[in-house]
């Protein structure tokens, strides 16, 4: 089953880790959500897939209240990323769902109407949850032509998306990076391949340079933290993308 963990706590400023499942199926690919809370209101980040919905909210439950939940965050249109959100409106329809202008006529296919997204444009937006403004980032073709990570300014943290991901091993469970150098090794093939442009993996680089970042959370793998931030940076800007080997 899945477990929640919480990264960061400042008040009723708090980030929930939906951490991976070690029983899941071997077939599906492990992903981490991100509970976002501010007050009353929170925002659930890449809700995950249908085939997962039980573990994710199951584990939810056991640290909040998931029908204070108003607003999802779809980085973009990928089933690992938000097949799942006809149950969460089946559970609130009044759900919100922030994703790119581009995927707003595909990702209904999963469920929702068209009051219930929220259109980013290419450039980003901010996003109000309670009263703390989060910032869409821009970062298209990393992998999706459509595609944003958020901000948050108060916690310092970057929920990245599939950048950053890493394929670890069976028992590969731990929350943080631990050890980058070995670490590293189970992004590689992953970024090499999936990450489609390198004038966007430049762009994204330079951009994300300027925030001040301690922890960047991605939706697969371990959370990077302090210095190892700034090494995966560094490592991603020297990283040839975009080919098959």
């Amino acid at each position: 089953m899945k477990s929640a963990r919480t990264i960061f706590e400042n008040g009723q400023h708090k980030w929930i880790a939906l951490v991976r499942d070690p029983e899941k199926p071997d077939f599906l690919i492990d992903t981490n959500e991100y509970l976002i809370i501010d007050g009353e209101e929170a925002l659930l980040c890449d809700p995950g897939g249908i085939e997962i919905f039980p573990a994710v909210f199951s584990a939810l439950c056991t640290q909040f209240d998931p029908r204070r939940i108003r607003h999802v965050f779809a980085s973009h249109q990928d089933p690992d990323i938000a097949s799942s959100l006809g149950l969460w409106l089946e559970f609130n329809p009044e759900l919100k769902c922030y994703l790119s202008w581009l995927w707003t006529s595909f990702v209904p296919h999963f469920g929702g109407n068209k009051e219930t997204f929220i259109p980013i444009p290419d450039g980003g937006m901010d996003i109000m949850v309670g009263g703390l403004k989060l910032t869409a980032v821009p970062a298209h073709y990393l992998h999706s032509s459509g595609n944003f990570h958020l901000y948050d300014p108060k916690a310092k943290i970057l929920f990245s998306g599939d950048v950053g991901a890493a394929l670890l091993p069976q028992g590969g469970d731990g929350l943080f990076v631990e050890d980058f150098n070995q670490h590293i090794r189970f992004a590689e093939a992953f970024h090499r391949r999936w990450m489609g442009s390198d004038m966007a993996k430049r762009d994204w680089c330079a951009r994300v340079s300027q925030l001040d970042i301690e922890m960047l959370c991605p939706q697969h793998g371990a959370i990077y933290r302090g210095d190892d931030v700034r090494r995966f940076i560094d490592w991603f800007a020297n990283l040839e993308v975009g080919v098959v080997r």
